[in-house]
């Protein structure tokens, strides 16, 4: 009878030690999200490393800590370990589809088109009808040159949900794809819908110059130029127009401004029409 009790009192002992811990990891837990719904994502990180390590995620209520500390990390622009701890946590839940969503914006900022892609259409078969994510797929795809494919996903989104920044896309894919009116439509599409969303004057102004319709662009840009009067492509581009249009005295003015302000392109058309870069 005596071992018996001894044996009954180890597992008492033992149960008391593992209930303690798991109230322990689970009052950190607590503080880490109040911490990290306050957006103080470096103090909520160092608390939700205290559960990743207390419970060596032998327990599967405490995987939510490894997502929620990869947000921190994302949130502190350490991607790196973003990913170390969404790669840990997307095969124990392959179903949620944030976590996939949110390794796709790490593969984004660390410049990983392919596995962003991966991760996306993943997300794209759970979540089909999402505008914002054909989008994002879309942008992808224009930054890949697979303009078809780009216009075929804001097509889509366009019959979703329209907007200023999905017409800007439309622009740029119609332009790749050789239609410059279509383009342009889309353009002034997104600009009726927001009078205020730069990237339309300065897609449009860079679309006319390219096919040499220097007067049509400079009509954009003076729009941009309105809402930001510094905005350095809007005065670079509006410099190659009216170097274009020989108004050189004019042009010179714009892309020394440009230039003076960061835009390192303006640096060949002031040697060439204004004046030698080493005087």
């Amino acid at each position: 009878m005596k071992g018996k009790r001894g044996i009954l009192f180890f597992f008492v002992v033992v149960s008391s030690i593992v209930c303690a811990q798991d109230q322990k990891w689970k009052a950190w837990e607590t503080e880490a999200d109040t911490l990290f719904n306050r957006q103080e994502f470096e103090e909520a990180s160092t608390l939700y490393t205290k559960i990743i390590e207390t419970t060596k995620l032998n327990d599967k209520e405490a995987y939510p800590s490894v997502y929620k500390r990869a947000v921190c990390y994302y949130s502190l622009g350490n991607f790196e370990k973003a990913l170390e701890d969404l790669d840990v946590f997307i095969p124990a839940f392959p179903d949620m589809y944030r976590a996939k969503l949110l390794r796709a914006f790490v593969y984004k900022e660390l410049g990983d088109e392919k596995r962003q892609l991966i991760d996306l259409n993943e997300v794209l078969d759970q979540q089909p009808g999402n505008p914002d994510l054909l989008r994002m797929r879309a942008a992808i795809y224009l930054q890949k040159q697979e303009f078809k494919k780009a216009k075929e996903d804001l097509d889509i989104a366009k019959s979703l949900k329209d907007d200023s920044e999905t017409e800007v896309y439309l622009g740029v894919a119609y332009y790749n794809l050789g239609d410059l009116d279509s383009a342009l439509f889309s353009i002034n599409r997104s600009i009726e819908m927001d009078a205020s969303y730069m990237p339309s004057y300065l897609y449009a102004g860079s679309f006319c110059l390219q096919e040499e319709q220097y007067e049509l662009g400079i009509k954009y840009l003076n729009l941009a130029l309105r809402l930001e009067p510094r905005n350095t492509s809007a005065l670079f581009y509006k410099g190659v127009a009216l170097v274009e249009l020989k108004k050189v005295e004019q042009g010179c003015s714009y892309l020394a401004k440009a230039f003076y302000n960061g835009e390192d392109d303006a640096s060949g058309y002031l040697e060439q029409y204004c004046y030698s870069m080493d005087d």
